[in-house]
């Protein structure tokens, strides 16, 4: 593709997707830029963005498609119906490329336990020791499979992995975020649960 046809079509993009498009789409664009997926794929590996459902991930990848962002080829699978594996188009790339380098807009964190942690008082001290036992056993399952996919990448890919031209490199910053955040929740849940001991102790002492 010449440059010019390509420069046409990052601003024709733009102008026709600036107002429609939503974080999704530039997130499942975003996945495409490493390798092809079927939509299963790509909703099992949002997870290190976010949780999404398939109800959101499959019309938005009909969406992407019907706009030329993004390409798909069935494959055949024996005893199961075919998949799509998806791709992103030249169209798709240009308007990520667009996008990727405007400001972002500020963190939407949406977590049900922090709402709990906030109301904790309204409990005794077993049952919330119990939700924050509980809140660092899903946590330790993240940091292992955390921990197990950032070994994989650097097996695979050695020091080229720490450059930005590595397709991989974003999913690689990606990880050793979360990984980050991970242990820091379990630490934060390690020192509620310091407080609720010592709080315990404290009213053992007074009886």
């Amino acid at each position: 593709m010449s440059i010019f046809i390509y420069i046409i079509l990052y601003i024709l993009t733009a102008i026709t997707w600036r107002m429609n498009m939503n974080a999704l789409g530039y997130a499942l664009l975003s996945m495409l830029m490493r390798k092809p997926c079927s939509g299963y794929e790509l909703t099992q590996l949002l997870e290190v963005f976010w949780q999404a459902k398939h109800s959101q991930v499959y019309p938005l990848l009909t969406k992407l498609e019907q706009d030329g962002l993004v390409t798909f080829v069935h494959v055949q699978q024996t005893g199961k119906p075919d998949k799509k594996i998806y791709s992103i188009t030249d169209k798709g790339k240009a308007l990520l490329t667009q996008w990727v380098s405007k400001p972002s807009a500020p963190p939407v964190i949406r977590d049900e336990f922090l709402v709990r942690a906030y109301a904790i008082g309204l409990t005794d001290a077993n049952t919330a020791k119990r939700l924050f036992h509980e809140r660092i056993f899903s946590f330790e399952e993240k940091v292992a499979f955390r921990k197990v996919e950032i070994e994989r990448m650097q097996k695979e890919h050695g020091s080229e992995l720490e450059q930005i031209t590595c397709r991989h490199f974003g999913r690689y910053l990606l990880f050793q975020r979360k990984l980050k955040l991970e242990e820091e929740e379990i630490a934060w849940c390690h020192w509620v649960l310091g407080l609720l001991d010592n709080a315990k102790m404290k009213v053992n002492e007074k009886k």
